[in-house]
């Protein structure tokens, strides 16, 4: 296969002709230079005396629990002596930058349990103490840039979802959830765990009690098993190790390589009841709010939490509010086509992962198309208008399983205002696995209805639906099609296009070649309002092949040249789009990457578009080539960046690209984030700039008391961003919020909306 997509490719075969010779030759010497070093067969080896394991056939490690019958006093110091009663795990096995290797430093886990805690405790060996890596103290930390201990459990050894949790040598907390294997992350979901972390002159130590109340399991098995993980991270090597080994290209959240937990029995689950109410005090002003209501002074609302069945999670929602939710970044759209805002509000993205449907796209495959170019139910259409908050009256959402089938299902209603009428957002979510030797098949389904609920002057309704599947088959493929189409009475008629969406493509992702091929179609009457479509009315065509080359012990870690080629026609089979793209991705021991990438392009625009306000640029057909150079370095050290050069043609002219971003922390309590992006484009006539430019400073006193200032400045439409925020968590999952945001327009000095206000939360458990 492979050598018949070369030469089919080097022939010109390919609609994309000969324009391509450097495409061509990237190809060609990519797979001589890499295709050699590829091995039959992968098996374990003895390298300078070292046992190098192959993470894809080690047998799967099993641990007995231990039960104890006094609780544990989560302080950090395993001094009780219980711990010495269970069993000692260690023996971790890298997963980067040395594949297979031992873990470069020891490490010594320990699993006791009770009737209401599991708990975990480990040392982290270290020869010298001071090069132990700790850039924060906030909750929900950015664990690639720091030294972690993490656990994944798996409650109900399905071997596909379960619960994730780390810590850093300072008692910094992260948890998350993850589903399906890992292809779908849940970075809101929050459990109450108790946890502490101190360093000491052998290295670090750190001790887990979670309950089990917030975990979900089945209670009516009197003995159980689960699936456990554990990762070490070494942030100044670059170094991931976990216990059960894994191969790089994935992560802790791959529950189908995790050990096994044996012996559990008898622990309390609880009413799996939570209860978070809030108080707000708020005061808005500014030129954009003259002549709409307003938010009230003081605002109070409900968030409920109950596990319905062991497997079944409801959670309602009243009045609710995102003012504590930090800003949107600043865009700068320099195409034709609408840019793409992912969600942030806590509540949406809980659970997110369930409802998604659209170009899903899987880590480490290269795919073509994103949730970024389509999806289907994008929650920012819920409470949103133009960016601009819409009063929430609550609403509900029902995740989780019911004889076998994933299911969520979600209702929300929006109040009325000035200029947006009161809406009802409903959207239902099925999906089933089945499994047998050659692999898994998801089939699934999703139904919405967005519908205005006044009675209004044009009032309408906008329903989409469609069916998808997914496959995992001999491992490394991956297959995904979906089919959705779109109804109403707010978009258009039939004779304006098809209404509907498909795709179907095919992956192979192993440790050596990264290939798919793609085909999708958008009609160009599809209109999923509760939704996001980046481009409508194309039949899209793509291709890539690609190659990894892994070096132990060498400066130069991993090498990935690949082509890629799009294809994009409308209905009438007219070229509108073709852009064929060489890269060469290279990534170092210590984790910083550079990358480079050379494209030759072809655009046919039927109508002519506005360059952010700036200059038109006709219809017609243009032709022209663009490069780009990016740098980043290792997030380890207290002083890390991204640099980007890009530049070449565009539409006629030409457009040259500086991005710049720098993150600065000088110690755990403090960081500084810069980021810059310059644009000159010069279209024949009147060369103009674009520039975006944004600064945060984040300040955490403790695990508990944390603050940050961010500020953005958007050349083109001259408007200055300011958001500060202070969050005190003063019981878990219970918050103190302080956040100010104000919009001007520097140009004149005018105050386009400003808001201060004050939240109070607190969580209550059962």
């Amino acid at each position: 296969m492979l050598e018949l997509t070369t030469i089919f490719i080097w022939r010109g075969a390919h609609p994309l002709g000969t324009s391509l010779f450097p495409l061509k030759l990237f190809l060609y010497l990519g797979i001589i230079s890499v295709f050699p070093l590829i091995p039959l067969h992968a098996q374990d080896v003895v390298k300078d005396g070292i046992t190098v394991v192959d993470p894809d056939t080690a047998p799967r490690p099993t641990l007995q629990a231990v039960r104890i019958n006094s609780p544990i006093s989560v302080d950090g110091f395993l001094d009780e002596s219980v711990w010495q009663e269970a069993e000692i795990i260690t023996g971790f096995i890298q997963s980067r930058p040395n594949t297979g290797y031992p873990s470069s430093e020891n490490t010594v886990v320990r699993v006791l349990y009770d009737e209401d805690n599991l708990y975990v405790g480990a040392i982290m060996y270290e020869k010298d103490p001071s090069d132990i890596t700790v850039h924060s103290l906030k909750r929900d930390f950015s664990t690639g840039d720091t030294d972690i201990f993490g656990v994944a459990i798996d409650t109900y050894l399905d071997r596909r979802n379960g619960f994730l949790f780390g810590v850093n040598p300072k008692g910094a907390f992260a948890d998350l959830q993850g589903f399906d294997n890992g292809r779908e992350i849940n970075f809101a979901w929050d459990g109450v765990v108790s946890r502490a972390a101190h360093i000491h002159e052998e290295g670090w130590t750190v001790e887990i009690a979670i309950p089990f109340t917030t975990l979900r399991f089945d209670p009516t098995k009197i003995n159980q098993d689960w699936g456990l993980n554990f990762i070490r991270r070494i942030r100044r090597r670059n170094e991931d190790s976990f216990w059960a080994p894994i191969d790089r290209r994935f992560s802790l959240n791959r529950f189908a390589l995790a050990g096994k937990l044996t012996g559990l029995s008898g622990m309390s689950s609880g009413l799996n009841l939570m209860i978070k109410p809030y108080v707000l005090a708020a005061r808005s002003s500014g030129e954009a709010l003259a002549g709409k209501d307003s938010d009230k002074d003081i605002n109070a609302g409900l968030d409920i939490k109950y596990g319905v069945s062991r497997r079944l999670t409801l959670d309602l929602t009243y009045l609710t509010d995102f003012s504590h939710v930090e800003v949107d970044r600043e865009q700068l759209n320099l195409t034709r086509f609408s840019l793409f805002f992912p969600e942030k509000r806590d509540f949406f993205v809980e659970n997110a992962g369930i409802f998604e449907f659209g170009d899903v796209r899987e880590r480490g495959y290269r795919l073509g198309a994103s949730l970024r170019d389509f999806k289907l139910f994008h929650s920012r259409r819920i409470g949103l208008e133009d960016g601009r908050p819409v009063p929430v009256l609550g609403g509900g959402r029902l995740t989780g399983r019911v004889g076998g089938w994933d299911l969520g299902f979600l209702n929300m209603q929006t109040r009325s205002t000035n200029d947006v009428t009161a809406q009802n957002f409903t959207t239902l979510r099925f999906r089933r696995e089945y499994r047998n030797q050659l692999g898994t098949l998801q089939v699934g389904g999703i139904l919405m209805n967005r519908e205005v609920t006044d009675d209004a002057p044009g009032a309408g309704f906008n329903r989409s639906f469609g069916a998808d599947l997914y496959a995992r088959i001999f491992k490394n493929m991956r297959v995904h099609s979906y089919i959705a189409g779109t109804q109403g009475s707010t978009r258009g008629n039939e004779e304006d296009g098809s209404r509907r969406a498909a795709r179907v493509s095919v992956a192979w992702r192993d440790k050596f070649l990264d290939t798919s091929v793609m085909f999708r179609t958008i009609g160009r009457a599809f209109n999923p309002e509760m939704g996001f479509i980046r481009r409508r009315g194309i039949y899209q065509t793509y291709a890539t092949v690609g190659f990894y080359r892994r070096q132990a012990n060498a400066l130069l870690n991993e090498l990935n040249p690949f082509v890629e080629v799009d294809y994009i026609t409308n209905p009438q089979s007219v070229l509108e789009t073709r852009m064929g793209t060489a890269g060469l991705v290279t990534s170092f021991i210590d984790g910083s990457r550079l990358t480079l990438k050379f494209s030759d392009r072809l655009e046919r625009l039927f109508d002519s578009f506005n360059v952010l306000g700036a200059q038109n640029v006709s219809s017609g057909l243009y032709k022209f080539r663009e490069g780009s150079l990016d740098f980043s370095s290792s997030r380890g050290r207290k002083l890390s960046t991204v640099v980007s050069l890009s530049g070449g043609g565009y539409y006629g002219g030409t457009r040259r690209t500086i991005r710049f971003g720098g993150l600065w922390k000088p110690n755990y309590h403090f960081s500084f984030d810069l980021s810059a992006q310059f644009n000159r484009i010069d279209l024949g006539s009147d060369p103009f700039n674009a520039e975006v430019y944004s600064g945060r400073v984040e300040y955490a006193y403790s695990t508990t008391l944390f603050g940050s200032g961010f500020i953005q400045y958007n050349g083109i439409t001259e408007e200055l961003i300011t958001n500060v925020r202070v969050n005190f968590i003063h019981a878990p999952l219970s918050d103190f919020f302080i956040v100010y945001t104000e919009r001007r327009n520097v140009n004149n000095g005018t105050i386009l909306d400003r808001q201060l206000s004050a939240k109070f939360t607190k969580l209550w458990s059962f």
